[in-house]
């Protein structure tokens, strides 16, 4: 019998593919609330295209949000507003004018009770504080100031409410004006110290109980029953080729939350449970096999499918949390992240299947799934469309706005479709709509640190880095002009190149700017770099010569590493020479020891070769620009001869055997090489002296 570990250890590829598929399974299957769904698929204003429905069951008939609403408006309308009269603060208030007008008018607490003129003034004081605490002042809140002309309220005093009219009390503003009125009648020489006096104990004896109030409306609201039908078992709910109208789209509403309900308890909930399963499983299932067939290479990279399986779970992820929580905000939830995202990591095809598998298994949780998933199909075709060629972070902002119209426009369409009319549009779902649009600008950072958890390289970062103003760059158009404009012009080359025959230009453009970049230590010793007419490789042995050649490619992995530059442009610094000979001193050196064996290790490049279409290019750009700064002759024969010789040998060398580039490819490459280098050493007009 064959050993398990073995059998296991064989296929680890498969494994752990198997693995990653697996765990992706079951953490969505966590967010799969233990619900079945309804079988039938309909939309108002349409007919019913399936069979007669009859009744399976006994079930109520809901009231619409808006008939529940205007149920609910009209009940808090008759609502009465609770006060509650406190005597404690009739009497400190009374106090407080007491003892003001004592204070003010310099009397005497006996005097009071005495006859003195002042007496009567003190008297008819109290006598207006008296009336106005007796009918009330009361507190002028934002309820009361709402409240309709004629609306009664209730004022409670001890544990007795009592129905009351605002009108009938004072306010602080009243009462002053009524104290302004009634003190005509006192002597001009106490009236300011009276009206003083009386003003300090205006206070609120009358004051709003919101507790209360929110207390009585709750209650009323408790009686407000969301249903407002019954069918019975075996009533026909609809009939084939019915309009789905707005009463039968209510009924039919009805029927499927009891029908999801029902489904969500008891055997029927294993059952559901084991229908999620082979549904999610077939969905996993499909995407492994078009990444298998269609896109071997990423299938390949743990990395990738880690990351794709990544994107898809947190965006079910957050749909199943805003379900449970906020319903209402799911038109806010950012799916159309998912489509943009998986274009920057990857192509558009892989953004599109990404993007139909997610809004599928979202399918199973949302409502009205055909609405959902026809909006943000659209959605994320848009958005894959709008960053196709992703070159400028505006496109981001550009793919908010094209989304957000993109949303509006469906919603639009299907409201026209299930109303027949334009009133009634929600103005709260184009704000859900423009709140997921701006939150796929949360992309960008987003981008980047799953750049730097699954070690991938997207676009973004390759513009940042191919920037000529980015620190290593400039720090080598210092150090080494020679080598700068030499990556510059091989950069040019081979972008042109993978252009035409397919491949990354933007990695091609980056990987070729920094090739060279560990020349800058030692810049003179490339000739390059020589402008002054000195040579230093004449002092040196043609042993040191091309030691110091060979090392600009383990230097420039060394400060590619310093500068944090990504391993895929370290793999173009490793590769651009290949395993070739530095022939030049390797030549002199044969030259030199003619009577011994040379030594060819010390003349080879460690490698490794190509491995991509993008490092072959790049090794072919390199050579080409370099070689044809030699040329004595730039016409059109010694620069075919050149072109040829050179990629000829490089193909002799085995350097392209590890790559997927063609003979055709190859071919290509050649032509486009021969006529930049033609352009590039036209012939100008010769100006007179």
């Amino acid at each position: 019998m064959r050993n398990p570990l073995r059998l296991f250890t064989d296929h680890l590829y498969y494994v752990s593919k198997g693995l990653l598929f697996l765990c992706a399974l079951i953490i969505i299957l966590l967010f799969f609330p233990r619900e079945g769904k309804f079988k039938y698929e309909y939309v108002k204003g349409k007919p019913w295209l399936h069979e007669d429905l009859i009744a399976p069951f006994d079930f109520s008939v809901l009231k619409t949000d808006e008939e529940y609403e205007l149920q609910k408006e009209r009940l808090l309308a008759k609502s009465r507003l609770y006060f509650t009269y406190q005597p404690e603060v009739t009497a400190n208030q009374r106090v407080i004018v007491a003892q003001a007008l004592i204070d003010f008018l310099m009397m005497s607490p006996s005097d009071t009770l005495s006859g003195k003129p002042i007496v009567e003034v003190y008297r008819k004081a109290i006598q207006i504080a008296d009336t106005i605490f007796r009918h009330g002042i009361i507190q002028m809140v934002p309820e009361l100031i709402a409240l309709p002309s004629g609306q009664s309220i209730m004022i409670v005093k001890g544990n007795i409410a009592t129905e009351a009219y605002p009108e009938h009390f004072f306010t602080v503003q009243s009462a002053d004006a009524y104290i302004v009125k009634h003190l005509s009648g006192i002597d001009s020489a106490y009236r300011r110290k009276v009206r003083q006096a009386l003003e300090m104990g205006l206070a609120h004896n009358i004051r709003f109980d919101k507790e209360l109030t929110e207390k009585s409306q709750r209650q009323l609201l408790a009686n407000l029953s969301r249903v407002k039908g019954l069918i019975q078992q075996g009533e026909k709910v609809i009939s084939k080729g019915e309009v789905v109208d707005e009463e039968k789209f209510q009924v039919l509403e009805s029927l499927r939350i009891e029908t999801e309900k029902r489904l969500g308890t008891g055997h029927a909930r294993f059952a559901v449970f084991i229908g999620q399963l082979i549904l999610v499983s077939l969905a996993m299932l499909v995407l492994g096999l078009f990444l298998y067939f269609f896109r071997p290479h990423i299938f390949a990279d743990n990395h990738q499918v880690g990351l794709i399986l990544l994107i898809i779970i947190s965006m079910v992820g957050l749909t199943s949390l805003v379900l449970s929580n906020k319903p209402l905000l799911l038109y806010a939830i950012p799916v159309c992240m998912v489509p943009l995202i998986a274009r920057i990591f990857f192509d558009t095809r892989v953004a599109l299947y990404v993007h139909i598998i997610t809004i599928i298994l979202i399918g199973f949780l949302v409502p009205n799934s055909f609405e959902f998933i026809f909006l943000q199909l659209i959605s994320g075709l848009i958005t894959i469309f709008s960053v196709a060629n992703f070159h400028r972070r505006q496109q981001f902002v550009i793919t908010a706005i094209y989304v957000f119209l993109a949303y509006s426009a469906v919603y639009f369409g299907l409201y026209l479709i299930q109303e027949g009319h334009f009133s009634g549009l929600k103005s709260f779902n184009f704000a859900l709509f423009g709140g997921a649009s701006a939150l796929l600008l949360l992309s960008y950072p987003v981008v980047y640190v799953l750049e730097k958890a699954f070690g991938m390289l997207t676009d973004i970062t390759l513009l940042e880095i191919s920037d000529v103003n980015y620190k290593p760059l400039k720090e080598l158009s210092s150090r080494a002009p020679g080598t700068f404009h030499h990556s510059i012009q091989v950069a040019n080359l081979a972008e042109e190149v993978i252009h035409q025959i397919g491949g990354n230009p933007l990695l091609v453009r980056a990987g070729a700017l920094y090739h060279d970049i560990g020349k800058m230590d030692m810049p003179m010793y490339f000739i390059e770099n020589q402008y002054t007419g000195f040579n230093p490789h004449e002092e040196l042995s043609p042993e040191e010569s091309a030691e110091i050649i060979l090392n600009h490619v383990r230097n420039g992995i060394e400060k590619a590493r310093k500068y944090r530059l990504p391993e895929q442009i370290i793999d173009f610094i490793r590769t651009h020479h290949g395993t070739r000979r530095v022939e030049y001193f390797y030549r002199i050196s044969q030259q030199m020891e003619l009577e011994s064996e040379v030594n060819e290790q010390a003349f080879t490049y460690p490698g490794p070769v190509p491995f991509s279409k993008e490092t072959c290019v790049l090794m072919m750009a390199d050579s080409v620009e370099a070689a044809s700064r030699s040329l004595h002759q730039t016409d059109e024969t010694h620069i075919e001869t050149l072109v040829e010789q050179l990629i000829d040998s490089m193909m002799k060398a085995h350097q392209f055997d590890n790559s997927n580039i063609t003979l055709k490819d190859i071919s290509q490459a050649k032509k486009i090489f021969k006529q930049r280098l033609l352009h590039i050493y036209h012939l100008r007009i010769e100006y007179p002296t």
